[in-house]
């Protein structure tokens, strides 16, 4: 077969490329005298550099709901960081505050970021519970009730999840948390900017965030930590974010970050309905092949992002999916490309109860506002051929 002359990238929820606020902010910065200025520092470029980061913090403030305080939040590397920041963070000063308060509850669909961290719980003294999903991938409120009790010291569960796309009741879930006595944070990378977000409606303690999901560089992340939620920082040395999360800040990817919250917030739920329709049509194509299926089951629920398509396909492994695709031009993935080289079932798809085949043969379609439909269109003309031989 000849190969393409380019390939599609429809894997955004693995990564996304630069958008051109991000480069523009950043190529200004490069030209401005407080290009590689350190913002702690006293002198002028300094002090200068560090009124740029706070714009930025009042920016990220913003994107997040009305009245949060840009002191509310923490700059870190990227996402990973802040899951890490917030579920020890807020689950040593927790225990601190109320040496009874031993337990942490996460969900089975989360990602790797948290669920990798529960050995070095298990090492901290926590006793920590997995809460399953229903088999339309929401963690249902009933089954994190009967999780709960005067024990929990931090419930984590995911806003949308970053496989099949499917949106969490956290609200529902944050006050279940809260009657408990236990704070709550929810992993919001993928769905940041994707979807309307209120931390102030959702009721979260805490909420992490990633640019490079949204078109800001890969090395810039945020932890949303709202005022009074207990918190020890997890390293020292320095002071910087107000000492809780030490280390000079990258004051240009932050800036990037900040350019990009400014363009899409104001759009996000105009863009969310259209990429829907988008992948509702996507689905229903997709759907017409006998061998293809939804993992959310149908009919599809309307809580979901629309920039993620997740079906599994009958007969097919993923890997041959994937590659056969490739070859046709396009790039997908089986799920979290943090974990796509481990040749064992999506965790996520089999805590749905989807059967070991058709979790290994999954594929997830992935996009944002800048898609071609034409693109998708492509795409499903590929697969189709492919499954059907």
């Amino acid at each position: 077969m000849m190969l393409p002359a380019a390939h599609i990238n429809l894997d955004y929820a693995a990564s996304t490329p630069l958008r051109a606020e991000a480069l523009e902010a950043m190529r200004s910065y490069d030209a401005s005298p407080i290009a590689g200025a350190n913002p702690n520092s006293l002198h002028t470029l300094g002090r200068e550099a560090a009124r740029a980061l706070e714009e930025a913090r009042r920016s990220v403030a913003s994107s997040l709901g009305c009245g949060v305080r840009p002191q509310e939040v923490i700059f870190t590397s990227g996402g990973t960081e802040a899951n890490v920041l917030a579920l020890f963070g807020i689950a040593e000063a927790v225990r601190a505050k109320d040496p009874a308060r031993t337990r942490i509850v996460v969900s089975a669909i989360e990602h790797d970021s948290i669920l990798d961290n529960i050995p070095a719980l298990h090492a901290a003294g926590f006793a920590v519970d997995i809460v399953k999903p229903s088999a339309r991938g929401v963690i249902e409120p009933e089954m994190l009730n009967g999780l709960l009790d005067d024990h929990v010291a931090l419930v984590s569960i995911m806003f949308a999840n970053n496989e099949t796309g499917a949106l969490q009741p956290i609200e529902e879930l944050a006050r279940a948390a809260h009657t408990a006595g236990a704070y709550f944070h929810t992993d919001a990378i993928q769905g940041y900017l994707h979807v309307p977000l209120d931390v102030n409606a959702l009721g979260v303690d805490a909420l992490s965030l990633a640019g490079h999901k949204v078109g800001a560089p890969v090395s810039c992340g945020a932890l949303y930590l709202r005022r009074g939620t207990p918190f020890a920082p997890r390293s020292r040395g320095g002071g910087q974010e107000a000492g809780r999360r030490p280390g000079t800040q990258d004051v240009r990817s932050v800036i990037a970050l900040a350019a990009v919250a400014s363009a899409l917030a104001p759009g996000v739920e105009g863009e969310w309905l259209r990429l829907r329709t988008l992948s509702d049509a996507l689905y229903a194509r997709l759907l017409t092949s006998p061998r293809i299926h939804a993992t959310l089951g149908s009919p599809l629920p309307a809580g979901r992002l629309g920039g993620i398509v997740s079906i599994y396909v009958d007969g097919f492994e993923s890997e041959e999916l994937i590659l056969q695709l490739d070859q046709h031009g396009f790039c997908v993935s089986a799920g979290s490309a943090c974990s796509s080289a481990s040749a064992q079932a999506s965790h996520v798809l089999t805590a749905m109860g989807l059967a070991g085949d058709a979790a290994n043969g999954s594929l997830r379609i992935s996009f944002d506002d800048r898609v071609d439909p034409e693109a998708l269109d492509a795409f499903t003309k590929a697969l189709l051929t492919i499954v059907e031989g």
